[in-house]
């Protein structure tokens, strides 16, 4: 069976990720998350204090980033996690601290960079679902399906308040609000690959759809491209 290249690219906290999962699984192909990547620069970051008052240590990350091993494993539940240097760290990355800080990782020339061209790797034999802020405009530009989702950043900031306290962990709605809106500002103005639909993008707006309408937009996303 033909194999194509998916790419979903989007705000932060609009549920991309559990779209893509969820197709991954459905038809069979390699899931990929591309914040996670960034996310795990970011986790490492602060693991060796290159975090400034205004900024990040360059020399000092740039110097680190041959060390800085990003793999994907299945748990036990089939699901994709996050390692870094071997050592799982899915739910550190997921946390506030790292949140509130990927951005500012992901606005780095040569961090995107090593990023992009490790994604790449991944998926040079297609069979691929990745999502993130430029895998349609930058990482796979001729992929054969393009999705941009977003939603309010009110509901974007509602659903990533609701996933942290699921977690048990504690959240402020009002701070998350904030750093979306602020995650929003930077992904979009960044001078490298900036957050933006690309011209022959799907547009999802999923402010009031639910996970099972959503899977069902995008499984019949794929179907038609399948029969082009």
């Amino acid at each position: 069976m033909k194999k194509i290249t998916i790419a979903i690219d989007g705000h932060s906290s609009c549920g991309k990720s559990t779209m893509a999962k969820d197709l991954a699984r459905e038809i069979g192909y390699i899931y990929i998350d591309s914040g996670a990547m960034y996310r795990a620069v970011t986790y490492y970051c602060l693991q060796h204090d290159l975090f400034t008052e205004d900024g990040v240590k360059l020399p000092e990350l740039q110097a680190a980033m041959p060390d800085i091993r990003i793999t994907f494993r299945l748990n036990a539940e089939g699901r994709p996690e996050t390692y870094l240097n071997e050592e799982c760290i899915e739910k550190e990355i997921r946390g506030m601290a790292v949140s509130s800080r990927v951005s500012l990782i992901a606005t780095i020339g040569f961090v995107r960079e090593a990023m992009v061209a490790l994604q790449q790797q991944m998926g040079r034999d297609k069979g691929i679902v990745m999502d993130g802020r430029d895998i349609g405009t930058t990482v796979f530009p001729d992929a054969e399906l393009k999705i941009f989702v977003t939603a309010s950043a009110e509901v974007r900031a509602q659903r990533r308040y609701d996933e942290l306290k699921a977690k048990g962990e504690d959240a402020s709605y009002e701070s998350i609000l904030e750093n979306v809106k602020e995650r929003d500002r930077i992904d979009s103005g960044r001078a490298i690959s900036p957050l933006r639909k690309a011209d022959d993008a799907i547009l999802l707006d999923n402010s009031a759809m639910t996970i099972p309408e959503q899977k069902a937009w995008l499984l019949e996303q794929y179907q038609l491209t399948l029969n082009r």
